[in-house]
């Protein structure tokens, strides 16, 4: 278990390498070596702006960079371990925690997103990792209106060695949640995972939608769903936290996953929407494997950030 998560560390390394060269190079460059002053301090934060880790942030960090005092005798690691320090005491109070097996049966969770954020690609690995650990799993495809998504889905069902559920196309997707969640307390399932539309072209309708997927579920258990993940793409970089703010307000999301940070130089981006979001960060994604999605490690990760091993 400690190989496979040091295997972890490393793939969350290398898949933040893209972020770590655009900023740790520049920060070492201007602060090693030198003392500071307030010139390299405003630097800094314009660095770490850059990087995506937002304004707030970027300067709270900055101030904490300035408190640190470093000398001309300042090396590299040292510089590196006061930045990944200064980043998690930003991240450490908003780590949150995903454990569908400590609560009730069948526990319900609920998956909203952008279309392309990787909902469905995260459905099937927390199915996988469900199933690997021997609970009962049902996956609901409620993303009626893309035949794609629910072929994509029943593919990782089968994979998984989870139970499918799913509609013809353009089906309601508030009756396959209420079919579903009677399905799931008959059956005695463990865990019942529900995928959802998630088109913004038209944002209130898609709301609407989700709500009314909410009010059903509510009709069977008044505590579901128990989760409500919203999955964010990485690469996408600010617009996240527009999305976060869409969802967040409308939906009553209880936890955040944020997937292809091995795709991006802004990985930095988890900051400001960790910091916007009333809801913790849950789980990361750092590639396709099952295994390349973990729960989050504020201090790992910010190690992470800034090339450092774990």
């Amino acid at each position: 278990m400690a190989e496979q998560k040091q295997g972890w560390f490393k793939r969350l390394t290398s898949g933040l390498s893209r972020t770590t060269r655009e900023m740790t190079e520049q920060v070492t460059s201007v602060l090693v070596r030198k003392p500071l002053d307030q010139d390299q301090l405003d630097q800094l934060e314009e660095m770490l702006i850059e990087a995506d880790l937002g304004p707030h942030a970027a300067a709270r960090i900055a101030k904490a960079f300035g408190e640190a005092r470093f000398g001309k005798s300042s090396t590299e690691d040292e510089v590196k371990e006061a930045l990944a320090e200064a980043v998690a005491a930003e991240l450490v109070p908003r780590q949150g925690v995903f454990d569908p097996l400590s609560g009730p049966r069948p526990y319900i969770v609920l998956f909203v997103g952008v279309n392309g954020s990787g909902k469905t690609t995260t459905l099937g690995k927390i199915a996988s990792d469900l199933t690997g650990r021997g609970a009962k799993v049902l996956i609901a495809a409620g993303d009626t209106f893309r035949a794609a998504a629910v072929g994509q889905l029943q593919v990782w069902a089968e994979r998984a060695g989870a139970d499918f559920m799913s509609r013809e196309t353009g089906a309601d997707s508030a009756g396959l949640a209420f079919d579903a969640v009677e399905r799931a307390r008959a059956e005695g399932y463990d865990v019942l995972l529900i995928d959802t539309a998630g088109r913004l072209q038209n944002k209130q309708d898609l709301m609407n939608e989700l709500l009314k997927v909410i009010r059903v579920i509510k009709k069977v258990d008044p505590e579901a769903p128990h989760e409500t993940l919203l999955v964010l793409d990485a690469t996408v970089g600010r617009n996240a936290l527009a999305q976060e703010k869409i969802f967040g307000n409308q939906v009553g999301v209880s936890g955040i996953v944020m997937t292809k940070l091995d795709g991006t130089a802004r990985g930095g981006v988890l900051v400001p929407v960790a910091q916007a979001s009333d809801s913790p960060i849950k789980l990361i994604g750092v590639g396709e494997g099952v295994e390349d999605l973990q729960p989050f490690d504020a201090r790992a990760f910010s190690r992470s950030l800034v090339g450092l091993e774990t």
